[in-house]
Order: C-alpha cells, then structure tokens, then sequence
C-alpha cells in the first residue's frame, strides 16, 4: 500500500464527508477508497472514522492523524513545486485571515495585482476579527493586529500604524473639540472593546503619560462599529490610521490631540504553528508588506 497515496484518500474522505462523495473527487470507485482506508486503520491500529447520521466523522485520533497528514501533503507539494521550479508561478489555493475592516479597506481591493501575477492562484479569504485557530480553520496566513497572544505563534512584523483621537467636524462643532486628554471625560465616547470592557485611553507626550477614563453609551466589538458610529457623528473613538484613512485625507474625520501619542499598531503576519510556511504565504506576507509600504510613502 502507497502510504502517501492513502494519506491523501484519507485527507480527502475528511474533507468530502463520505467515501462515495471522496471516490467521486478522486475519480475512483467508493470500493477503492473504502479498502485504502480499512487498510490503512490496520496497519496504524487504530480507528481513524467512524459513520454517522451525517456521514463519516473522524475519530479523535483520526482527527490529530487528518492535521498532520493533510500538512504532510501541503509541504510534499510545495517540494514539488520548488524543485519544479514553479515558486513564482503560485497554483492552489491559498486560505487567508483578517480583520473584517481592514481587509475590506487595504487588503481586498488591493488584490489584484497579486491575482495577475498568479493567474493559477485562488484566494480564500476568511473575514472575521476573531482570533480564530488557524489550524482549525485550514488558515495559511492570518493578518493580525496588536499583540500577539500566544509568543508560540509563528509570526513576522509587516508593518507599523500611528493611533489617533479621531472624530467628524459635525461632532466637534456640536461638542467643541478637547485640547487635552484629560478632556476627553466630558466627551461622547465610541469604545472598541473586542474582548470585554476597556474604557481607559493611553496618552503620552514626552516623559507624561496620562490615562483617561472615558465614557460613552456605545461599546462595540468590531472596528467596523467603531468606523459607523464616528461617521454617524456620534463621539470620539481612538483608531488606527489605517481605520480612517480615506476619510482623514478628505477631511471627513479630524484627528485630535496631534501634540500626544497614542501606542501604535503592529501588524502580523501569523502563520500555522508546526507548519512549514508555505511558499504562497510567505508570498502573500511579501506582497501585503510591500503594498503597505508603498502606501506609507505616498
């Protein structure tokens, strides 16, 4: 028995939810793919599915046996592809994560010329501001803003964002605008708070830092409620520059209290742990870096 080729059957009974739906993919018989399975529990001693009123469902062995095989199969093609030398015509597809609103504004709309330069190369694209298990999620590549949770993380720096007290001129002109941090109490606040509450804001200029208890009716946990609700005039938020951008440049939104400095914003590339990074991932880290920088100097 060709153990590659029934790791790969495996892989692919998992992932089509029976054998008959994987004979189809493989263009094989169900007997087949039912054989190379049996075949391969006999001789790893163990049982890797079993049915149910849904289909097959991989056992827990069968499970922490599909994460590595199907990594096992990534890394053996990768090989392939390098030794081919095909690295820089990318093929497959390629699964990617981040945050709702800055793929929204700086990834997806940017990606076309990396699409061009891979007409082979499909992009999944997974929106969600969630910390989500990567490996779980079959995630080659996730963008990741902030600190990083877990140190294990295989991870790499792309880029840097300053963070502003930002709000809309209507608002200000309802309001008045704060000259200091310590101001910003007696003002509307709109809070991103992703993982609970947190309702003090971080400035320093020079050797002061100053933390500012704020208050406000609205409390969100995603930058894409933080991006409404300033727009809508409805009180001062603090956001990466990435986050208004478009709206800084044509005066839409104001940034605030420029003589102060917020802590700025690293943004990561994540990869799997304990998988070897693929070539289109390392790609894509290359071309997200290279674009934001290109943006930077404009």
């Amino acid at each position: 028995m060709d153990r590659f080729a029934s790791m790969e059957t495996f892989v692919c009974v998992v992932e089509a939810g029976s054998f008959s739906a994987a004979a189809r993919r493989l263009n094989v018989g169900q007997p087949a793919v039912s054989k190379s399975i049996a075949q391969l529990e006999e001789r790893l001693g163990v049982r890797l599915v079993v049915r149910t009123t849904r289909g097959l469902t991989p056992t827990e062995a069968g499970q922490q046996y599909y994460e590595r095989a199907k990594r096992s199969i990534e890394e053996a093609n990768e090989a392939e592809l390098v030794a081919r030398g095909a690295g820089k015509g990318l093929s497959g597809k390629l699964r990617v994560c981040g945050a709702v609103t800055f793929a929204r504004l700086h990834i997806v709309p940017r990606l076309k010329p990396f699409l061009d330069a891979h007409p082979d190369l499909k992009i999944d694209i997974v929106l969600d501001d969630r910390q989500i298990d990567l490996l779980e999620h079959g995630i080659d590549v996730a963008l990741r803003m902030g600190d990083l949770s877990d140190s294990s993380m295989t991870a790499r720096r792309l880029a840097q964002s300053r963070r502003f007290a930002v709000a809309t001129p209507a608002y200000l002109k309802t309001h008045g605008e704060p000259k200091t941090p310590a101001e910003l109490a007696q003002h509307e606040a709109v809070i991103y708070s992703p993982g609970g509450n947190h309702t003090a804001w971080d400035f320093r200029r020079g050797e002061t830092e100053i933390s500012v208890a704020v208050n406000g009716r609205i409390q969100v946990t995603a930058a894409e409620g933080v991006r409404a609700a300033v727009l809508a005039d409805m009180g001062i938020a603090i956001a990466s520059e990435w986050m208004f951008a478009s709206e800084i440049e044509n005066g839409r939104v104001k940034t605030l209290l420029k003589d102060w400095q917020l802590p700025i914003i690293d943004l990561w590339a994540v990869f799997p742990t304990g998988r070897m990074v693929s070539a289109k991932a390392r790609a894509f880290a290359d071309f997200v870096e290279a674009m934001l920088k290109d943006t930077a100097s404009t």
